[in-house]
């Protein structure tokens, strides 16, 4: 299953998508606003402190073993300056992919299953709302330099 971007009360409405959003039919404003409406910001960054090890996050953060995130949400994959991604992500931002709420609920789910022979080692987040959660917190970064 894969969130969309109807939140009620609070609560997800869960839905079954085909693929993620390519750039040209993408309004990020509209996303974030969904993203972040749809989890709880608090419990989305007490469950990224599983990603910290790896990515960082707000003022000056730099890519460590994991790109950092901050301005992540809603951009084409593979955009952080800087960073070595894997050639199966590079293949996926070549198609025009973009972390939408759909993407980045399958990749956090599993995401040797959404880009298979990724570098990154993390297993997944099994629960639906933990997925929500860090997904609202990761479109709430919009650090400005």
């Amino acid at each position: 299953m894969k969130l969309t971007t109807l939140a009620l009360s609070g609560m997800l409405a869960i839905s079954t998508f085909g693929s993620a959003v390519v750039a040209q039919d993408f309004d990020s404003a509209t996303e974030i606003e969904a993203a972040i409406a749809a989890g709880d910001l608090a419990k989305g960054e007490k469950v990224f402190k599983k990603c910290k090890g790896c990515h960082k996050v707000g003022d000056k953060a730099k890519n460590s073993v994991g790109p950092q995130l901050n301005n992540f949400f809603a951009i084409e994959l593979g955009s952080a300056e800087g960073f070595k991604y894997s050639q199966p992500l590079l293949d996926k931002k070549a198609e025009g992919q973009i972390w939408d709420i759909e993407a980045l609920d399958a990749f956090l789910k599993k995401p040797k299953d959404y880009i298979p022979k990724t570098k990154m080692t993390f297993a997944g987040l099994k629960k639906d709302a933990d997925r929500a959660n860090v997904i609202a917190y990761l479109a709430s970064i919009q650090v400005t330099e």
